[in-house]
């Protein structure tokens, strides 16, 4: 299963610039509808093009294994 850290990353920018970020404000500026990132960040397993993972991997300027973490399904709980 893939993990996606969008949170962690939205967390880690809102300390370095000491103000929120919104989904808004990222999908505006990524350019990926505000919908997507919701699923991203709240539903498990949830399905993404790698249009919009560049766009985030833009976004955030950051390396695809800061965004996506895979972990296997051994080790996920049940």
């Amino acid at each position: 299963m893939l993990r996606f850290r969008l949170k962690e990353l939205i967390a880690d920018r809102e300390f370095k610039e000491g103000r929120v970020i919104t989904l808004l404000e990222i999908a505006e500026s990524a350019g990926v509808h505000r919908i997507t990132l919701s699923k991203l960040a709240n539903k498990k397993g949830y399905n993404v093009t790698s249009d919009v993972l560049d766009r985030l991997c833009a976004y955030f300027n950051c390396r695809i294994e800061q965004l996506v973490e895979y972990i296997p399904d051994e080790q996920m709980p049940s």
